[in-house]
């Protein structure tokens, strides 16, 4: 250990070390079978901080670590930006510098059992805040929360449906705390194992006493997925595939059929004649088809991405414009300052307009649906509200042939376990390219996915629930919680540092007087 610590003495060593640190967590994200990982792999990046000679070198550390942790879990992005991501993961990862510099003032040295007990509720709350601020779609929005890695395990998907991916990245990070007290602070290892007996029991109270979805019925829904159509006339290809897989549906009585992200590249009203084709598709396999249309409208200025209902008799007025766009990839986030984006990289040559509203469309056989686009899947209060508002299955469009080659489909698919979960609501991901999945309303897979190299139309048998998830009911509670254990932390160490400079006051004494004694005479 003394070796290790001697060689990190070096800024530059101690600078690697730590971006490497940070990249561990994402191992998680991409392997299904390393969802545990997720639960040691942010311990190394603890003990370097803890280990750091001052705060602001933890600080340092903690800055390091956020970026080699944004550039790991975006790294799929570097052909679109460019060198652009590494100035965005630098910027973004000054939010994990704070979260360093208290690792270190928790843990640092030889941390009394208390203040062991306080890190492992203050660390995984200032992650929380980094999260969440992170979140915010103008930063990129919640794309690789940490608690994501949990999509496929049962207990966690039950954790969500409380308190959502909040509470399970909360968790993650605990576990980390404190088997990161357990192998460095051999003083504080009872409250470590305490919290990790804690944890285990906060599992198995939602597993027991969490309330389960109620399915009553199930619907046939339809996904059709064209695959890659490479070419300058793609988007006539495209659609002329999507045509023939629809056309394949006559006769499997599908209540409802989804195209993915971009699936009609003109808008409906400027071409009646693909308005006609799919309105003809309706009414050949007797179901309504959700499209996904990306092209500028001709009823108001700008380029839209719209999801709209298609019945037997043409397009209907059920109509959802995408509220939430992807920086850089949609919109250019203050383009007077950073359009030189675009020369650097795929970044958009012109900012799509924005919806204004949520939607809950009514389609045919009573069923009412609550759709998102692509980048929109990744914010749990987006699919929140529509289960609020009555829907009955979310359905998310997605394109991901841009990155079809690497980790990003997968991860993208995986994030409708998670909004399933929460909402209690059953979740189909369609997409255009990349992989199309759907989940129950407990998260659970159903059927098979759709994968990468698929191009094909596919009926899922979906599961409706009823009933309303602690998440839905009581909304983002975990991040409440973590804003008053930071706010009581802050308290106590302000406190603290009034009474030490108290005690540190000279103390009042009175002032020192000389006294005159009468002179001695000599003789006497």
């Amino acid at each position: 250990m003394r070796t290790v610590e001697r060689w990190l003495t070096s800024p530059w060593r101690r600078s690697c070390v730590g971006a490497l640190t940070g990249a561990l967590p994402v191992l998680a994200f991409p392997a299904p079978s390393l969802w545990w990982f997720a639960y040691v792999a942010l311990v190394p990046w603890l003990l370097l901080a803890r280990s750091a000679p001052t705060g602001r070198r933890a600080a340092y550390d903690g800055w390091c670590g956020g970026f080699g942790f944004m550039v790991a879990v975006h790294h799929w992005l570097l052909p679109s930006l460019s060198v652009f991501i590494f100035l965005i993961a630098g910027l973004l990862s000054v939010l994990w510098a704070p979260w360093g510099w208290v690792t270190r003032r928790l843990l640092g040295g030889v941390p009394s059992p208390g203040r062991a007990a306080v890190a492992v509720l203050v660390l995984p709350s200032g992650w929380l805040m980094v999260e969440l601020a992170r979140s915010w779609q103008g930063l990129g929005g919640p794309w690789g929360m940490l608690g994501t890695t949990q999509w496929q395990v049962t207990p966690a998907l039950r954790l969500a449906s409380v308190g959502g991916v909040w509470l399970l990245s909360f968790l993650v990070v605990a576990v980390n705390v404190a088997v990161a007290v357990l192998i460095s602070v051999r003083e504080a290892r009872v409250p470590a194992v305490a919290s990790l007996v804690a944890t285990a029991a906060a599992t198995s109270a939602a597993w027991v006493w969490s309330p389960r979805p109620d399915v009553d019925g199930h619907v046939r829904i339809a996904v059709v997925q064209p695959g890659v159509v490479d070419g300058t006339d793609s988007g006539d290809r495209r659609f002329d595939r999507e045509e023939q897989l629809t056309r394949q549906l006559a006769g499997q009585h599908p209540d409802l059929i989804v195209w993915g992200e971009s699936s009609v590249g003109y808008d409906l009203g400027d071409r009646p004649d693909l308005a006609r084709r799919i309105a003809a598709l309706s009414r050949e396999t007797g179901a309504d088809i959700l499209v996904n249309v990306d092209a500028r409208r001709s009823d108001r200025p700008g380029i839209y991405k719209s999801s709209i209902l298609v019945g037997a008799g043409g397009p209907t007025s059920e109509r959802y414009d995408k509220m939430r766009l992807v920086p850089f990839g949609e919109y250019i986030p203050a383009r007077s300052l950073l359009g030189w984006a675009t020369s650097v990289g795929k970044a958009a040559g012109e900012d799509r307009r924005r919806g204004t509203e949520q939607v809950v469309m009514n389609v045919g056989h009573g069923l009412r649906v609550g759709p998102m686009i692509c980048f929109e899947t990744a914010f749990p209060d987006m699919s929140r509200h529509l289960a609020q508002d009555g829907a009955q299955v979310l359905i998310g469009q997605s394109s991901t042939s841009t990155f079809q080659d690497s980790w990003a489909p997968e991860q993208h698919a995986s994030l409708a376990a998670l909004r399933a979960a929460e909402s209690g609501r059953t979740m189909v991901h369609a997409t255009l390219t990349g992989v199309s999945a759907v989940y129950g309303p407990g998260g659970e897979r159903i059927g098979p996915w759709l994968g990468t190299d698929a191009s094909t139309a596919r009926v899922y048998e979906v599961p409706i629930a009823r009933g309303v998830t602690p998440f839905v009911r009581y909304g983002d509670w975990p991040v409440d919680g973590a804003l008053l254990v930071l706010a009581a932390y802050c308290l106590a160490e302000g406190l603290r540092t009034v009474r030490l400079r108290l005690g540190a006051a000279e103390p009042l004494v009175p002032p020192a007087r000389t006294v005159h004694e009468s002179p001695v005479r000599p003789g006497r």
